[in-house]
């Protein structure tokens, strides 16, 4: 016979009409494979097919959980699963990154990373009104250091203009005015620029994602994938799900997953360690502004930046240097799975060679905490030593070619039944709605 869950999706069974009906606990369970019930003295097997979600995305991080919210309101009633391998949300990018809401000043005119961006920031600060979460728009200064980071900076309000971001050129003077403790050559100021807690905002996202009948199962390290003419099966261990549409968000583990389902991507990803430093709170009022460097167009990090933080601190970083562990957070912490992936795999020896200058560099302020306070006081010179206080750094899942090129923008990969993030580098966290959204349209969509 057919019987119903509570969100009106069909499970089949053999059970005689009489036993489903009395069976309340049965009829709410997706997982419960057999069971035994007493109906005139005998004994039946009750067999119960896995429940087929309509849509199971791969990932707790923001892009995922935005997803999952997006398929929840495009198709109400529709089976939803997350699936996460930690004991909570945003545990990895999303919750590492330094809570910057960007403009999107930076990036190319017309690129989807730009659009999405800047349809992102509006997006971050509607849903954290809506939903209550703390979000402040500090607005940011680029500050340039030199007659080349002035040449920069020029270019760069162009690119500004051309992505439709208003910005305010000023003089050292004035920068001075605004920012006592900040010298340079003059800036950009970029009004929209914000803070938030993304992890908060997973947090809710999480909520609302159970509110409207979706479920999360935590502790789910996805290791098979098997996909069929009607579905995919999907194993963590002992367990299996199965699910019409697969939609992975894996971030750090993108092309791993990519691999389970199948797919010959032609990219790898090679993670980068963002340190960290906490200013210590006897300064924690150094400056009211975001605080950035005119970046290296040749670089594809932002540099070292001062970002006060929505809980009230102040930290200074990230840098970008070399990791040997993806989603291990300690100095000096290895990975031989992690390192030999990236090792055997020949585009990261040509981005090795193409950008071996810089890499000693950023390694070199990594390992010498003078060198790294260096970088910071080009801007702010009256930092010392003692003002940094190490934090938790973060990890960048950073998707390179075979041919050692990096992928800026967004890119997604698909079988018939499997969409794969298989790159989400920054601004991600700022753009998550709008990805979200445009993921899920195009899954459900594929059910249309």
């Amino acid at each position: 016979m057919i019987g119903t869950d509570r969100l009106g999706n069909r499970a089949r069974s053999f059970v005689p009409p009489d036993i489903w009906g009395r069976s309340k606990r049965f009829e709410r369970s997706f997982e419960i494979r057999a069971s035994w019930y007493v109906c005139n003295r005998n004994f039946f097997t009750v067999t119960v097919e896995i429940m087929i979600y309509d849509f199971c995305v791969i990932g707790g991080g923001i892009v995922g959980l935005a997803t999952a919210l997006e398929l929840t309101r495009l198709r109400p009633g529709a089976g939803v699963l997350v699936l996460e391998k930690e004991t909570g949300l945003g545990r990895h990018q999303t919750g590492h990154n330094s809570g910057v809401i960007h403009a999107g000043i930076y990036y190319k005119p017309g690129s989807l990373k730009a659009d999405l961006c800047r349809r992102g920031a509006t997006a971050t600060k509607q849903f954290c009104t809506e939903n209550n979460i703390p979000f402040e728009t500090r607005g940011k200064l680029v500050v340039a250091t030199t007659p080349t980071e002035l040449a920069r900076m020029a270019n760069l309000r162009v690119n500004a203009a051309l992505n439709q971001i208003d910005v305010e050129e000023i003089d050292d003077a004035e920068l001075k005015r605004r920012e006592p403790n900040i010298t340079g050559l003059g800036a950009l100021f970029v009004s929209q620029t914000g803070i938030v807690d993304y992890r908060r905002i997973c947090e809710v996202m999480g909520e609302l994602i159970g509110k409207a009948g979706g479920s999360i199962e935590y502790g789910a390290r996805v290791d098979a994938l098997a996909e069929t003419a009607e579905y995919v099966i999907v194993a963590a261990g002992g367990k299996r799900w199965q699910a019409k549409q697969i939609i992975a968000c894996g971030g750090l583990q993108s092309d791993r997953l990519a691999k389970l389902a199948g797919l010959d991507a032609g990219f790898q990803i090679v993670p980068f360690r963002g340190e960290y430093y906490d200013v210590s709170p006897r300064k924690g009022a150094l400056v009211r502004h975001l605080i950035y460097p005119v970046p290296d167009p040749d670089l594809p990090f932002l540099g070292i930046h001062l970002t006060p933080m929505i809980d009230g601190s102040l930290t200074v970083g990230p840098n970008a240097v070399l990791g040997l562990a993806r989603e291990q957070y300690a100095k000096f912490s290895f990975n031989l799975k992690d390192v030999m992936s990236f090792a055997q795999f020949p585009g990261f020896w040509r981005l090795i060679s193409k950008n071996l200058q810089s890499g000693l560099t950023e390694a070199g302020n990594s390992l010498f905490k003078a060198r790294y306070l260096a970088e910071c006081r080009k801007y702010c010179p009256s930092l010392e030593l003692g003002d940094l206080v190490a934090r938790e750094a973060g990890i960048r899942a950073q998707a390179v070619m075979r041919d050692g090129t990096l992928v800026h923008d967004f890119m997604i990969l698909r079988t018939p039944r499997t969409l794969h993030v298989g790159n989400a580098p920054s601004p991600a966290a700022t753009a998550s709605i709008p990805i979200g959204e445009m993921i899920a349209r195009e899954a459900t969509e594929r059910q249309s």
